[in-house]
């Protein structure tokens, strides 16, 4: 992973002292709330609904275990004991005393974080595949590119204050992990003839009131080229966004009003002027980023797995968790183990400061120090010797970190929902720690097989809710909290927009309508091997409706 070299270092210590200044003269009454309002958005602070919000930057989820364990420090020194991971691979507090923050701030530049650029009309985090650099299944490693684009984009002074936010995601395999077709800017890292790199480049995508799907204006962008594209795109952006209705700000509007053939002759027109300058990516200066993200010396298994064979014989649940949580590596004898947030009952992403130094020791011991942060709010070991799994899983279980649940319906992805949020209209966490409890049953989820539940407490989708396989929406009616459900959403490579089905359920009915949902699915699959998703682009929404209507 990326080390922080000088200029990084003074960058972030010389922010941390800027922000604890502005913090004084805040609670000295010399700053009002809304004079002080942009200062902290642009360290991460959210003012939500009980309390301060404080969301720090995971760079395309990759952590060190000290990182790791500092997180776990903060939640347990700063806040309630625990802290929530997010749909853009960060990590948020909710508890935090204004007082405290630029301390919180100070502890975390110690190992290399902050919280700059996670909040504001700027770019954010830039995502990225959990299992970039690992998955048996990639063809590049996207993390140096994403790591190239955080530092272009850090502090960027054109796009400091775009006509609204803007997100980022990269893959390298086939199998779209990053969820790229929804994002402002969605890039696949390829090789091309030659074995020379390059990047397809998607624009336009996202969520919100508005769902869209990217249009990809570029099939092949060569390496040296990545920079200058995205500042052309950017520039265009900038130029032309809409300021005047932050609900039609987002790129996805410009494109789809100036039409994708338009707006990729204008970006290629910019890029044009550009590309010859110093944006140009030097070959050397990849190869040296690149560099941090080496494979860690996996020792070869002459024996691979037979210990771990053994174990599964006679221990029924590691058998399921390792069949369930754990995915092929690139190197034989390893694996990538899914650390799911999503236990019976619980808020999804959400870990205990003592659950952070569990998992922080088991990545310095058993992952070649490193964790992952997914966009599916769990995490990932993602070098782990097949036979050291049934240690992970039996330290896991200990610490209630063990469900063997990762794609099923119990493993949802929400937001914070009118728990926590200014912004929502409805709780989103009470409605997916119910759908856990309904389908509780090991066996019964497993039967259902993949399927993405995710749930948003407003119509701006941090949950995603526009993509789930079932995506759930909380809205008010009249004081009161209802639910809109929309089947066929996916975020993969076959990027699609969910469609509604049927009326809005109250919140005591809604469980129960995606009950009815599953039920109807497991009527009228044609096997056990059609996916819930499969099924739903197969059969349509109608035979779903119906039984909704029906029983409801």
């Amino acid at each position: 992973m990326y080390r922080y070299d000088e200029f990084d270092r003074d960058f972030v210590t010389g922010r941390v002292a800027q922000f604890r200044e502005q913090v004084e003269r805040r609670l000295a009454g010399e700053l009002t709330e809304d004079q002080f309002r942009p200062l902290r958005l642009q360290n991460g602070l959210y003012l939500q609904l009980h309390a301060y919000m404080l969301r720090v930057a995971i760079p395309y989820g990759t952590l060190s275990p000290d990182q790791m364990r500092m997180l776990g420090h903060v939640a347990r020194k700063y806040d309630r004991g625990y802290g929530h991971f997010t749909t853009r691979q960060n990590i948020q507090y909710n508890w935090p005393a204004l007082k405290d923050v630029p301390d919180i701030l100070a502890d975390l530049a110690t190992v290399e974080m902050h919280a700059i650029q996670t909040s504001g009309n700027c770019i954010r985090n830039v995502t990225a595949d959990h299992f970039a650099g690992a998955a048996a299944d990639e063809i590049l490693d996207p993390r140096p590119y994403a790591e190239i684009m955080r530092q272009w984009s850090s502090l960027h002074p054109e796009f400091a204050f775009l006509p609204r936010k803007f997100k980022i995601a990269v893959t390298g395999a086939e199998r779209d992990r990053a969820a790229v077709q929804v994002h402002d800017i969605g890039v696949h890292a390829k090789i091309g003839q030659g074995g020379k790199v390059g990047f397809a480049v998607y624009v336009g995508g996202g969520l919100g009131r508005t769902p869209m799907i990217a249009h990809k204006i570029r099939d092949f962008l060569p390496e040296e080229d990545l920079l200058s594209y995205m500042e052309a795109i950017l520039r265009v952006y900038n130029l032309e966004g809409r300021r005047d209705n932050k609900y039609k700000a987002r790129i996805k509007i410009l494109v789809h009003e100036l039409g994708a053939d338009v707006m990729r002759e204008k970006v290629e027109a910019e890029w044009e002027r550009i590309r010859s300058g110093p944006l140009a990516l030097p070959a050397d200066e990849v190869r040296r980023i690149e560099s941090y993200f080496a494979m860690p010396d996996l020792p070869h298994r002459a024996d691979a797995a037979a210990k771990l064979a053994e174990a599964r014989k006679t221990d029924a649940a590691l058998d399921t968790w390792v069949e369930q949580n754990v995915v092929p590596h690139k190197v034989d004898g390893y694996g990538l183990a899914t650390i799911s947030l999503k236990p019976r009952g619980g808020t999804p992403g959400d870990a205990t400061a003592d659950q952070m130094d569990v998992i922080a020791d088991l990545a310095e011991r058993l992952s070649h120090g490193e964790v992952r942060v997914s966009h599916e709010q769990n995490l990932i070991l993602p070098h782990v010797a097949l036979d050291d799994l049934p240690e992970v899983f039996a330290i896991l279980q200990a610490n209630g970190l063990a469900a063997a649940n990762r794609g099923l319906i119990t493993d949802a992805i929400c937001c914070p929902g009118l728990d926590y949020c200014a912004l929502a209209n409805a709780r989103s966490i009470p409605i997916a720690q119910r759908i856990s409890e309904r389908f509780a049953e090991l066996d019964r989820a497993r039967n259902i097989g993949e399927l993405k539940v995710k749930i948003s407490g407003c119509i701006n989708a941090c949950g995603h809710h526009h993509v789930g396989h079932i995506g759930i929406l909380g809205v008010e009616k009249k004081g009161e909290e209802f639910y809109q459900i929309t089947l066929g959403g996916s975020g993969d490579e076959n990027t699609s927009i969910g469609e509604p089905v049927g009326k809005g359920f109250s919140a005591d009915e809604v469980v129960s309508a995606v009950e009815t949902i599953v039920d109807t699915y497991l009527e009228n699959r044609s096997g056990p091997d059609e996916t819930f998703l499969a099924a739903v682009r197969r059969l349509g929404r109608e035979p779903f409706k119906e039984a909704i209507y029906a029983r409801h």
